[in-house]
This record gives structure tokens, sequence and C-alpha cells, in this order.
């Protein structure tokens, strides 16, 4: 999961986000990106490359938390912008429906979903992008990949915190076999 602040007032200072980390779920929206073909078909991955709290380079998906009285839309296009830049162009439906609902725990094994810092609900979306895409903020690059590579274990190894896990479903869910 990304972390970064803002000033908007949805957003809760240091110690308050702590302070609720330790007591309730947080809610996320996690995005895979997708270039598709002229009949629906994915025929790439994007996938972030960044630097890894711990300092090694990682893969990871478009990820975010939902602020207070933001819709499940708007938080995936800011995060969608934030990260791939103004001019990705992501094909968001009105009414997007995630593929799956991914539960991240700060206990490693409860679910293939961890997140040391804590208990996240994140709804998962794949999200066609035709636009530019240039990597914003905490991202070093955007990398395509087919969706084969996506789903090999070179791939799997770049990501940490069970988002291989999340993005061999969304493949699955697009009707790719991992």
């Amino acid at each position: 999961m990304t972390e970064t602040t803002d000033t908007s007032p949805g957003w809760l200072t240091r110690t308050d986000l702590d302070e609720v980390r330790g007591r309730l779920p947080i809610v996320y929206v996690n995005a895979v990106p997708v270039r598709v073909d002229e009949s629906g078909s994915v025929t790439s991955v994007g996938l972030l490359l960044g630097v890894s709290p711990d300092g090694s380079i990682s893969r990871s998906l478009v990820s975010g938390r939902v602020l207070y009285h933001e819709r499940i839309r708007d938080a995936l296009l800011r995060h969608l912008e934030k990260d791939l830049g103004p001019v990705a162009l992501p094909q968001v439906p009105a009414s997007p429906q995630p593929f799956t609902v991914a539960e991240y725990f700060p206990t490693p094994g409860v679910t293939p979903f961890h997140d040391p810092r804590q208990h996240a609900v994140s709804l998962a979306y794949i999200v066609p992008v035709t636009g530019d895409c240039r990597p914003r903020q905490d991202a070093l690059d955007l990398v395509w990949f087919s969706p084969e590579e996506a789903a090999g274990p070179g791939v799997a190894q770049e990501m940490s915190g069970g988002q291989d896990v999340l993005l061999r479903q969304a493949l699955a869910h697009a009707g790719l076999a991992p």
C-alpha cells in the first residue's frame, strides 16, 4: 500500500492515522492498469516499479486509501492519476465493481495479504487505460508486461504483501489463466 501526505480535509495527521490504524480496518482501492485490444481482451498489464520502505526495489499495483466522504470511483481516479499521470485516461465505469476484495492483516499468514502497519480492506479493480502513462509520486517507472509475463514467477518475486496474488486473481478474472 502506498502512503502519501496531503492537506485535504479528508487526510488524517500521521498521529491520528496511526491511532486509527490500531483500532479500525482502513478502506483502500487497488487498481490493475491494463491495455486492451479492440475486442476488450487484455494485451498488457502495467506494474509500478518503486522503492519499498526497506530500500529494496519492488513492483506494485496502483493502490491507496479512500478518503472520508470520497466515492470509490473518485478514489480510483485520484490514485490512478497520482501513480500513472494526468493523461493516462483510465476507463473507470460510472459504477465500478471490484473483481475481488482483499483483506490485509498486520499478522502474516491470516490471508495471503499482509500489511505490517494495519488491518486494511481493499477493493480491487481492473482498469483499462488508453493514454500516455508517466509515473508520478513514489513510482520510479511503469513497466508494461504481457499477461503471461505478469503471471510469471519473476514478477511475483518482485511484489510484496500479497499483491502478486491479487495480480494473478485479476488475470484469472480477465479470462487469462495465470
